[in-house]
């Protein structure tokens, strides 16, 4: 485990973002990069509420409509930004040092932004981003 600072940590997140390459960032749209400590109850499935190993081990998530999925019209009446939520927590409990956690975090960045691209686990997996 290692622990830092939240000024650290969303700098991390920052440079994760700021690493995408230009082709892909140029794409985002209506999403928005979260950093949190943990899940909140309702990003987790029922049973998984109060679980320490997913809460140790549950990095990101993305939660929107994939690029894939957006119909013809999409955003038309203002609808809300996707989220990417980073956490913190799980970060600093599978890493054992800053520059390991810097990695662990664009991991994690490009992971959730294929998931935006409309990627599943599967496919984010082959590319070496589990």
């Amino acid at each position: 485990m290692f622990k830092v600072t939240d000024e650290e940590f969303e700098g991390m997140v920052e440079r994760g973002i700021d690493s995408l390459p230009d082709h892909f960032l140029d794409e985002l749209e209506n999403v928005v990069f979260l950093v949190e400590y943990e899940p909140r109850e309702d990003q987790l499935y029922e049973d998984e509420i109060g679980d320490e190993e997913v809460l140790n081990n549950m990095m990101g998530l993305y939660e929107g409509v994939s690029m894939y999925d957006r119909a013809e019209g999409y955003g038309i009446f203002g609808t809300l930004p996707d989220t990417i939520t980073i956490f913190k927590r799980a970060h600093e409990y599978r890493c054992e040092s800053f520059e390991q956690m810097e990695e662990e975090v664009r991991k994690t960045i490009v992971h959730e932004v294929g998931h935006y691209f409309g990627m599943d686990e599967d496919q984010i997996s082959d590319m070496g981003y589990e």
